[in-house]
């Protein structure tokens, strides 16, 4: 008898069975699910994962869970991958392994209100774990953790390291606040101090706001794009 991944306390796992995790774990949330519920829908060349949270700081400040999200996907590879792998993260949400892109996370919240806690939130990411043989010179901007040396890395043993990071970075979220994941991210991110473009803008990207919003100098002018452009809003 074949058993699911297992998760930490306050974590529960629901197989979405093939359906999209992060959809159905937005629905879910919408009818009163239990915060730290995880959906989830795994195949030997994809997995796909979701979490229900409910933060108690205005959506200003929980859209950090974006951010940390994806840090902790860099996290469980760093742990588990071949030594010195190269992972990177895209402030607007993909995830690069050496170099080109393996997968993304995304964030949707209830509301829009940033100056009201949503009364839920999910974060998710997707990451290959394959590709078809032929694809591999076709997309040269594309990759998989098989091509990158993690043949032996299951998405099950995967999933369960990221939710173990997931729930280590959000209680150094809740005890010290923003600065260690400034810092982790900003050590992360990809196309730092170079030309980027996002969000269908162009600039300079010269590092992270106190809340992870992108700094981007255009023009002889900087701005900031902060993390809340980036999430999804569902009713």
């Amino acid at each position: 008898m074949s058993h699911g991944p297992s998760f930490p306390p306050l974590m529960q796992g629901i197989n979405a069975a093939g359906a999209d995790p992060f959809e159905a774990a937005c629905e879910a949330a919408s009818n009163d699910c239990d915060a730290g519920s995880i959906l989830y829908d795994i195949t030997p060349d994809r997995l796909r994962a979701a979490i229900v949270l409910a933060p108690e700081v205005p959506l200003a400040k929980a859209a950090a869970m974006l951010p940390l999200t994806a840090v902790a996907v860099q996290n469980a590879l760093g742990a588990l991958g071949p030594a010195e792998l190269p992972v990177h993260l895209e402030w607007s949400g993909p995830i690069r392994v050496n170099g080109a892109r393996c997968g993304a996370v995304k964030a949707a919240a209830s509301g829009a209100d940033l100056t009201q806690p949503p009364a839920w939130m999910v974060t998710g990411f997707t990451l290959t774990f394959a590709r078809p043989q032929a694809e591999g010179g076709a997309t040269p901007d594309e990759t998989d953790l098989m091509s990158e040396g993690c043949g032996g890395l299951s998405p099950t043993q995967f999933l369960e390291s990221w939710s173990r990071h997931l729930l280590n970075w959000i209680n150094r979220w809740e005890d010290d606040g923003m600065a260690p994941l400034h810092r982790e991210f900003a050590g992360l991110a990809y196309g730092l101090g170079e030309d980027i473009e996002v969000l269908g803008r162009s600039g300079h990207f010269l590092g992270l706001d106190e809340d992870l919003g992108l700094l981007l100098r255009s023009g002889g002018q900087t701005t900031v794009i902060p993390v809340t452009d980036l999430l999804e809003t569902r009713t």
